[in-house]
């Protein structure tokens, strides 16, 4: 399936097709005056030769190659050498049996996202805080609810203490999800020292095992020879376990921990300075997988494709990953989802 070289030319948003060899097979004028670079000087050569992009371009699209599903890459910063790097966010598409990509380009203006996150920023803080208020004051009241149902229960009839078991289960069912938006509003920034993250693994596998996933297979995947981490160990232990509660949670069978070195990616600070993000820990299950209308937003406070999910536990994955100065991405297909952990190494003056 090729693009109609009328649309090509008509669409507004900076677009290139990829070959196989990660070569430029077309450029449409719009992404000639985004680059300020003729078509001419782009199409025939390697994507990366005029191109920098701090994100990892090759893996990004033999993935899209393999799945055929699109992948999407948040707040990269791309460059042709001949001006300040151009804050952006990329899409790549496959397109219909060929192995040729579509690279679409959204740039973003510096200002508008600076001031988008200090605003989200700032309303997340209100947001979390009332909630959590809001949490500690309603668990109160809704301990003397069950604990009053509880008692009228012992002089009920059978079909009316039905009624009462209810009463105590919601409430119970209430104050849990009231304890999960607390857990999500605990700012205490992480205890960080060196951390073997094959043991933090093993935590989160085995308190799995032994509870929610006793009838999952969880299967390990590990390179032994990775350094330690610079984590807090026990949040963590928590991300690994609330990824594989999720999988579980859409209905998987079999859930794959796998670790891998990855010298490749770094981390870009708002100094100009950059750090290896080298240990790499994937989670795949085999399970529903997630509804393409909220995977962009999978991460966001009480986003969840379940009837009844809250929406917290991949959102303080997210936070807790964040905190640490790491990356979490998710790559999703119906009967596959992957959920990559990059994380930094531990100082040699933490090791030692």
């Amino acid at each position: 399936m090729m693009v109609p070289a009328t649309l090509w030319a008509a669409l507004p948003t900076p677009a290139m097709m990829i070959d196989a060899k990660g070569h430029v097979a077309a450029v449409n004028p719009a992404a000639e005056d985004f680059l300020n670079l003729s078509a001419r000087s782009l199409i025939g050569r390697p994507l990366l030769e005029r191109l920098h992009i701090n994100a990892e371009m090759e893996q990004v699209m033999a993935r899209v190659i393999a799945t055929q599903s699109s992948i999407v890459i948040n707040d990269i910063e791309m460059t042709t050498g001949a001006r300040a790097p151009e804050p952006c966010r990329l899409q790549f598409a496959p397109i219909q049996d060929q192995e040729t990509l579509l690279l679409l380009i959204f740039p973003l203006e510096i200002a508008d996202k600076v001031g988008r996150a200090a605003a989200a920023k700032s309303a997340a803080k209100s947001a979390i805080g009332m909630a959590e208020m809001l949490a500690h004051e309603i668990k109160n009241p809704l301990a003397g609810i069950s604990g009053a149902a509880q008692l009228l229960a012992m002089n009920l009839s059978v079909e009316d203490r039905e009624l009462s078991d209810l009463i105590v289960l919601e409430t119970r069912r209430i104050v849990k999800l009231l304890e999960q938006v607390e857990q999500f509003g605990n700012l205490r920034p992480p205890e960080r020292s060196a951390v073997n993250i094959h043991d933090a693994l093993a935590r989160a596998r085995q308190s799995a095992l032994v509870g929610f996933a006793r009838n999952v297979t969880i299967v390990q995947d590990y390179d032994p020879s990775l350094p330690d981490t610079f984590a807090d160990s026990d949040q963590l232990m928590q991300v690994f376990l609330n990824l594989i509660k999720n999988a579980v949670e859409a209905g998987a069978k079999t859930i794959r921990l796998h670790t891998f070195y990855d010298l490749s990616l770094r981390l870009r600070r708002q100094d100009g300075t950059d750090s290896p993000l080298a240990l790499q820990v994937e989670i795949t299950d085999d399970g529903r997988g997630i509804s393409p209308d909220i995977a962009q937003n999978i991460f966001e406070p009480f986003v969840s494709g379940r009837e009844n999910g809250t929406g917290l536990g991949l959102a303080l994955a997210s936070k807790i990953v964040l905190d640490h100065d790491g990356r979490i991405a998710v790559d999703a297909a119906p009967g596959r989802t992957t959920f990559r952990l990059s994380l930094p190494l531990a100082p040699k003056k933490v090791k030692g």
